[in-house]
């Protein structure tokens, strides 16, 4: 039996009592956690294969739903309202979602192997390594297609930024995209040659294509940075992932045009 990500589940747990505070949850919320509960049973037990799988299907669809926001009870509190972090920026607003953090306990409490633990020291190393690769590709990258420019700045609102960033968006997300999606994959793939590349890759692709709503050039963006994160992920563990992909947002909004130049 792997022992549960206490660390990982207590900072969720706090941000999401910070979401709690914000916004509201209804009773019809209540849907959702009895379809997170069933899938994670599906997936914990041992006897029937097909469960499994059709719970990890499920949980799938679940995923989709709960980032959409397209499940009913959830009532996101408004925490940032539409504002210009600097002149030539798009406005910017920020809400602390209730219904997205439910994907990220459901992994830590299901699938604690996600974690993928590392020494101090080899996550230390790791970070550095993908924070580095991450900043050159994707905000080299962003700088060269003319959607950042430099512009240092610590609004009023960074430290209600920095918290939901960190708790509510990129443990979430990289408990997803790297310890569920590229350490399943990795496992599947465990017999090919290069099958952790290919896990690496997938799932970069995959980061990278929840965002094309906000056009091609992110599409490319958020794949190159889910590279750094990989890279994060495979040689330091969940954590070297969660402080590389934190790193990166954080020089984006401190260093430069936060979300992106007005067009």
């Amino acid at each position: 039996m792997i022992a549960l990500p206490w660390t990982y589940l207590t900072l969720l747990s706090l941000g999401y009592a910070l979401a709690l505070i914000y916004g509201q949850l209804g009773w019809l919320a209540l849907i959702s956690v009895a379809l997170l509960l069933l899938t994670g049973f599906a997936v914990r037990q041992q006897e029937l294969p097909i469960a499994r799988y059709l719970g990890h299907g499920v949980f799938f669809v679940l995923v989709l739903a709960l980032a959409m926001h397209w499940l009913p009870g959830f009532r996101n509190g408004s925490a940032i309202a539409p504002q210009r972090f600097t002149d030539d920026a798009m406005p910017f607003f920020m809400y602390l979602n209730q219904d997205k953090p439910l994907i990220g306990f459901w992994l830590l409490l299901v699938c604690p192997w996600i974690v993928g633990r590392r020494s101090l020291r080899l996550s230390i190393y790791a970070t550095a390594l993908g924070l580095t690769l991450s900043a050159v590709l994707a905000l080299g990258g962003a700088l060269l297609l003319d959607m950042i420019s430099w512009a240092p700045k610590w609004p009023d609102q960074a430290w209600l930024w920095t918290l939901n960033n960190l708790l509510l968006v990129t443990l979430v997300e990289e408990a997803l995209f790297r310890g569920y999606i590229q350490g399943g994959l990795t496992r599947y793939f465990k017999n090919l040659p290069y099958g952790e590349n290919l896990a690496l890759l997938l799932a970069s692709l995959m980061f990278g294509l929840v965002h094309v709503g906000a056009g091609w050039q992110w599409v490319l963006l958020a794949s190159l940075a889910g590279v750094g994160y990989g890279l994060a992920y495979r040689f330091g563990g969940l954590g070297a992932a969660i402080a590389t992909h934190f790193g990166l947002n954080l020089l984006h909004f401190g260093l430069f045009t936060y979300p992106m130049l007005a067009g």
